[in-house]
């Protein structure tokens, strides 16, 4: 639907409005005044500045309140009596208020402008901090894309916002009682004609604002979408050319990005009337008060002619405060809507605290055992009753379909997840006993998709641990087959690295991560389809790599190919969370079983090709 195919100008502000979910407008109607008083909680942290700025702010709005008035006494005190030398101070006198209403109006500007980064810098470094406390499920079900947009777009929204809100709102509101209180002593009754404009302007704001408030949320929501769809796509870029699926993904990106600009559009569109209307309002004011005021000052004594020009310049300024907060209730609305969602993040269940009692380890055996776990989550079972063990230096290997329950357990090894019943111990302690930070210090993982940070080779292998020297770095490359390779690079052991590792081939990063796994030295080592993907000249490197990599350390590895596990003491074959069958290699093939069907399966498709 294009805007200009919309006889009612408001039809798609209606239609974009009845598409927010219903909990998100709840939501927001009910969470708006905890959210404005959760960023006062960021922006008192500033207590000092933000004093010296409402200071400023008072300064600036008494010396916009004394200019007009110090006008119209000069007109009926001086002009009109052709009094040129009490004319001649007095217009002095005006240049200084000008200048101290500059001069404050500057400084306001300036500490506000510190205040607001400050609270931004803490709100940022709040939510990166959130992202790390958060468990490993949340970033499971979300687009990270749409998470960053929560770190940049939304955070940035917060800023401008502040920055241009908060000394608007208390300059208005001080502005607005300063003129009311000298108008009504200058003349009640012209005060009464400015102020009759009041019940038709707040209608027309309240009409207008009722209408945008949901349309900034939902502009907010798609913001996020889009950028979490851009990241992925392009995050994905390999994959969607492979499949041509170009022309598609543009589509979608125009669907999305069309909603975006039609809600925007409204938005601003609409909280563009507001300006608008003031004004009008404002030139019906002015009329109104030169009429009345005429009347009075050639019939009565009750009003001069400077007390007309100050109430001219003051109904300006009395509507101008108006406009301002009806404008910056739009912004803070715009604000309250990107702050809702960086809260959300913030009041997201952090990863379970560790146990009061749980200990640190200093050091490990290795020795893991599984007695009866259980564990699963939104009443789907995903393992059931699982009993293993793993003694110290040994290796078992997990096989079984997709879905069987494989990575779950690495999960639970490694305390990403919890388990919900039966037991889980680590030289007989309940890992649930240990500290999760001091537990996975003693475990070094090389998973399928090796990520790379994007910085040098050589930072990327210290990764493992970061007072490492250049020495150790060079030794765990050699351990890992990977020192060959890097030294033949033109800035070897310096060659920066993109994070998606653009320059070297897929079985090179995993090499990379391997030496990152020895420089760590780890006690437990965990695999996960370490060699899948790989070239056959440089998975016999990596197996090599992983062989000097696992002696005397305790291993769990999760492989498709059964000819990557053969020679592991322990093989335990899953199905739907369930262990069907157990034991050594030679010993899972001579019972003729699951294990012996899958692997002669195999066996018959590399005969085959």
């Amino acid at each position: 639907m294009s805007i200009k195919s919309l006889k009612d100008p408001f039809q798609y502000e209606k239609i974009a409005i009845e598409k927010i979910p219903e909990d998100v407008t709840k939501k927001r109607a009910k969470n708006t005044m905890g959210t404005i008083k959760r960023i006062w909680s960021y922006l008192a942290r500033e207590k000092a500045r933000l004093w010296l700025v409402m200071l400023a702010v008072l300064v600036s709005s008494a010396m916009s309140l004394l200019g007009p008035f110090m006008v119209g006494r000069a007109i009926d005190y001086h002009i009109i009596p052709k009094d040129v030398s009490g004319l001649g101070v007095l217009l002095i006198g005006l240049v200084a208020v000008y200048l101290f209403h500059s001069l404050s109006i500057f400084l306001q500007s300036f500490w506000m402008i510190g205040i607001a980064q400050n609270t931004v810098y803490t709100l940022r470094s709040d939510l990166f901090r959130q992202f790390h406390r958060l468990p490993i499920s949340y970033f499971d079900k979300r687009q990270h894309g749409e998470l960053m947009s929560r770190v940049t777009n939304d955070i940035d929204n917060i800023n401008n916002t502040l920055n241009q809100s908060v000394i608007q709102v208390f300059s208005s509101v001080l502005t607005l009682v300063g003129t009311v209180g000298v108008m009504i002593y200058l003349s009640p009754v012209l005060t009464v004609v400015t102020m009759s404009i009041i019940p038709v302007m707040f209608l027309a704001t309240r009409w207008i604002t009722k209408r945008t408030g949901p349309l900034y949320k939902l502009q907010q929501k798609r913001l996020g979408e889009l950028n979490g769809y851009v990241e992925e796509t392009i995050s994905g870029q390999h994959v969607v050319k492979t499949f041509s699926q170009e022309e598609r993904v543009i589509n979608e990106f125009e669907l999305k990005n069309k909603d975006l600009n039609h809600s925007g559009f409204w938005a601003l569109t609409i909280s563009g009337f507001i300006p608008k209307v003031m004004n009008m309002l404002n030139f019906l004011s002015f009329g109104m008060i030169a009429l009345v005021g005429g009347i009075l000052a050639i019939n009565t004594d009750l009003v001069t002619v400077g007390v007309i020009v100050i109430f001219t310049e003051y109904a300006r300024q009395f509507t101008r405060p108006l406009n301002e907060l009806s404008n910056q209730f739009n912004l803070l609305l715009s604000a309250v809507a990107g702050a809702e969602r960086v809260f959300q993040v913030l009041d997201e269940d952090r990863e379970e605290r560790d146990e009061e009692n749980a200990i640190e380890i200093p050091s490990t055996k290795g020795h893991y055992k599984f007695e009866n776990v259980s564990f699963g989550y939104e009443d789907e079972t995903i393992l059931d009753n699982i009993s293993f063990e793993a003694k110290p230096g040994q290796s078992v290997a997990f096989v079984g379909h997709t879905g069987a329950g494989k990575t779950t357990i690495i999960n639970l090894i490694s305390r990403f997840y919890n388990y919900d019943s039966g037991k889980i111990t680590l030289d007989g302690v309940d890992i649930k006993d240990i500290k999760r930070a001091s537990l996975r210090s003693h475990m070094a993982f090389v998973l399928q998709d090796s990520f790379l940070f994007h910085d040098t080779i050589r930072e990327n292998i210290r990764y493992g641990r970061l007072d490492a020297t250049d020495d150790d770095v060079m030794e765990a490359a050699k351990k890992a087959n990977a020192h060959e390779f890097i030294s033949q690079l033109p800035k070897g052991y310096d060659t920066v690295l993109d994070q998606d590792g653009s320059g070297i081939s897929q079985g090179q990063k995993q090499l990379l991560t391997i030496a990152r796994a020895f420089i760590a030295e780890p006690t437990i080592l965990i695999l996960d389809e370490a060699t899948s993907n790989i070239d056959t000249i440089t998975e016999v490197k990596i197996q090599q790599a992983l062989k000097e990599l696992m002696k005397g350390r305790t291993s769990f590895i999760i492989a498709h190919r059964l000819n990557t596990i053969q020679e592991a003491d322990e093989i335990v074959m899953l199905e739907h969370g369930r262990i069907l069958e157990q034991g050594n290699h030679e010993e899972l093939l001579n019972l003729r079983g699951n294990y012996y069907t899958l692997y002669k399966g195999q066996l018959r498709e590399v005969v085959g090709s």
